[in-house]
């Protein structure tokens, strides 16, 4: 029932990527990286498999059985009141096997409404929310997963909603330490429009990336390509009006590594070439699309933080705590 299920959502979701018209997205919190790794390896990543339970909302296929009972929370803090909140678990069922749940929830904050003559007209708020399900199936050394999303968005009273869909595969190979993801994001069909007039348009895209670690090398390496669903959408460099063809390639390139220090404690770096491109400044250009971070591990509890660099003196930090939820009830019911 589980594979039959599985297949079924590939056909909507493959139907509905073709559907996909290019224009301004919205719903684009759902690009913003909600948890500490995803955030301090660069923001995009959809290669690296079974080491952290939040990376299904990346690729549905990085999170397999193996990760069953963990659960995740996490904090993303910006400037002002601006925060976002990212929850996710993985749960094992006899009949299907693991099914990741998870809450990607993005609050703007309150604003001081006014209109074009400048009367106050009050606060406002400004939240989306996505709630989303996924599942993967593993064939030999590969896997492919597929995750739903419904999402739900509010801004000063206007509200837009929409189901979504991200199909995605890994090859893991049996012998070494590498990985290659694809993964097709956020294709799917707006339920309800902001207005009678919007034409919202979900940020669909199609990314790609590998995961390595060289032998005797303590260092394992990520590199991810993303917005291949549009090559050349408008990109613009505010420093530079001659942009030349390899910038504009590798716009769509990150990097992240991850620094082994201890088989529980490793460092996160990761550079995000676009980023760095379009916020860097003339005088201050150094932190844009440079992220750092570390990972933790006691016991049953992994701790990571990320720090994602925008301009000089401008970030934000994610904070995310995951546990292996099953691990300790099996030793409080031993004991």
């Amino acid at each position: 029932m589980g594979n039959n299920l599985l297949v079924y959502v590939l056909c909507v979701a493959s139907f509905a990527a073709h559907a996909q018209t290019s224009g301004s997205s919205s719903y684009t919190f759902l690009d913003v990286p909600g948890n500490a790794r995803l955030a301090a390896l660069g923001g995009v990543n959809v290669s690296l498999a079974d080491r952290d339970v939040n990376f299904f909302f990346s690729n549905p296929a990085l999170v397999g059985d193996s990760l069953a009972g963990w659960g995740s929370a996490g904090y993303r803090f910006f400037a002002g009141d601006m925060g976002q909140t990212s929850i996710a678990y993985s749960a094992n069922f006899d009949r299907i096997g693991a099914l990741q749940f998870g809450v990607q929830h993005m609050d703007y904050g309150t604003f001081e409404g006014y209109d074009p003559s400048g009367m106050e007209l009050g606060e406002f708020s400004a939240r989306e929310t996505a709630l989303v399900v996924s599942r993967s199936h593993a064939i030999s050394h590969y896997r492919l997963g597929v995750t739903m999303k419904g999402v739900f968005s509010s801004f000063a009273g206007f509200r837009s909603s929409a189901l979504l869909f991200d199909i995605g595969g890994v090859f893991i190979h049996p012998d070494k330490d590498l990985s290659v993801g694809i993964v097709i994001r956020n294709a799917g069909f707006v339920l309800s429009e902001y207005s009678e007039s919007s034409m919202t348009s979900p940020p669909f895209d199609v990314q790609m990336g590998v995961t390595f670690k060289p032998e005797h090398m303590p260092i394992r390496f990520s590199v991810t390509v993303h917005d291949l669903a549009d090559v050349d959408d408008g990109y613009y460099d505010p420093l530079d009006e001659d942009v030349s063809a390899l910038n504009k390639v590798l716009r769509h390139v990150n990097f992240g590594a991850e620094v082994l220090l201890h088989r529980n404690v490793s460092l996160l770096a990761g550079y995000n070439v676009r980023l760095h491109r379009e916020l860097r400044m003339e005088e201050y250009g150094g932190g844009a699309g440079v992220t750092l971070g570390f990972s933790a591990r006691v016991k049953t509890f992994e701790f990571t933080f990320g720090r994602s660099g925008y301009i000089a003196g401008v970030a934000s930090y994610n904070l995310t705590l995951a546990a292996d939820i099953n691990g300790m009830l099996k030793r409080r019911t031993i004991l």
